[in-house]
């Protein structure tokens, strides 16, 4: 009995001392002459067909901040994990990520149930989570800098072109998620101003593939457009069922602020012709902060390869966060870390872009653009400004108080 409680009595002890080695943050120097930073994209699942190119142009953003002396002196080292396309790996990653490789900060997430999930684990070891995509609002973290557009920023423009272009009968499709089912909500209260009315809503599993019963409800839904929520595999799946049975996008388009470069690859030109996007960003802009963008991106990865708005988000996240490190003396304090964002400016691929201030979030451009022959966007309309990002939409929360106020 005594000899097993001294093996017991060693085995707490030892895990005792695990924990904090794991718990404590490194110095400045515990890293050598690099500053470690965490990239954490699906490189497998049904999501990697958008996140892998998200890693791959943080990739490419750390290389060109390397290639000019790096920050301080200090060169970034990321450090890469998959999680898979599943929130639940995504949270073992970030665990690792923060308490076991000690990384300044993440970059990484694509849905808005990873970024959930990671949350609770970046604000309780106080880490920095820099979230490139597009999402629903209605949060609002200190731990979080968010670099993708808010719905006021995607959707208030996009709703009232609809309706007055296209026409005023809407079917939603969308993936069974908090970024689809939240958003529509939104969309319903601009349809609402617009005019607009809802015929048909439907939500389906991730990774969902067949959608002959969905496309004959809307087939006699009287919908005068189509709006898509969808996202990995499900949306090269339904725009090529869409057109195999037989609908038009001269008649009935499908418009959506997910659909993609990467996901028209993946259907083909000849199936995406004709449908619309609203987005932050198209590969299409004709600037020359883009076309040098462009060109770096397919001079590392090939020229076949496309960049979408997520994408351009992540490489706008990866030199937003190399001139925060520039401003703080200790890579791994993230209080003053996550200070030195407010008010950041960059000259991005789709204009000029600064974090806000006061919300985490960034100011952005919306893009509306319809799908051409060679699978790229044409621009229709582009708001004059970068727009300032919402997270509670004032539409759906006219009285929400803003907790950043009390930070």
């Amino acid at each position: 009995m005594k000899k097993q409680f001294v093996i017991f009595a060693i085995m707490v002890l030892s895990l005792s001392i695990l924990l904090m080695g794991c718990s404590s943050k490194p110095s400045t120097q515990s890293n050598g002459d690099g500053i470690k930073v965490g990239v954490l994209f699906s490189l497998s699942g049904s999501l990697a067909v958008t996140e892998k190119g998200m890693a791959n142009a943080t990739l490419l953003a750390i290389d060109e901040i390397n290639n000019k002396g790096g920050v301080n002196g200090k060169k970034l080292i990321p450090v890469q994990e998959d999680p898979a396309s599943e929130p639940s790996v995504a949270v073992i990653k970030t665990k690792k990520l923060i308490l076991q490789d000690k990384v300044t900060a993440i970059i990484g997430g694509f849905t808005s149930a990873s970024r959930q999930a990671m949350l609770p684990i970046v604000e309780q070891n106080n880490g920095v989570l820099v979230y490139p995509t597009f999402f629903e609002g209605e949060e609002y973290s200190k731990n979080i800098i968010y670099t993708g557009a808010t719905p006021n920023q995607q959707l208030q423009d996009f709703i009232p072109w609809l309706v007055k272009n296209v026409g005023k009968k809407i079917y939603f499709i969308g993936s069974d998620s908090v970024y689809a089912v939240e958003t529509n909500k939104q969309v319903k209260a601009l349809l609402q101003m617009s005019g607009g009315d809802v015929v048909g809503e439907q939500y389906v599993p991730f990774g969902h593939s067949e959608f002959a019963s969905v496309i004959n409800k809307i087939k006699n839904s009287g919908a005068d457009f189509i709006f898509s929520d969808l996202v990995g595999d499900s949306v090269a799946a339904f725009y090529k069922q869409y057109k195999s049975y037989g609908l038009d996008s001269e008649k009935m388009p499908i418009a959506s602020p997910v659909t993609a470069e990467t996901e028209i690859i993946s259907m083909g030109a000849d199936v995406a012709k004709g449908h619309i996007s609203s987005s932050a960003y198209f590969q299409s802009i004709d600037s020359p902060e883009n076309k040098k963008f462009v060109k770096a991106y397919h001079t590392k990865y090939g020229q076949n390869e496309v960049i979408t708005q997520v994408m351009e988000a992540a490489y706008n996240s990866t030199h937003l966060l190399a001139q925060a490190l520039e401003k703080v003396s200790d890579p791994y304090n993230a209080d003053k870390l996550i200070k030195a964002f407010a008010g950041l400016e960059l000259q991005a691929p789709q204009g000029k872009i600064k974090v806000d201030s006061e919300n985490n979030h960034t100011w952005l451009y919306n893009r509306i653009g319809k799908v051409g022959s060679d699978g790229q966007f044409d621009i229709i309309q582009v708001s004059n400004e970068s727009i300032h990002p919402e997270p509670w939409s004032k539409i759906l929360f006219p009285n929400h108080d803003e907790p950043w106020k009390g930070k």
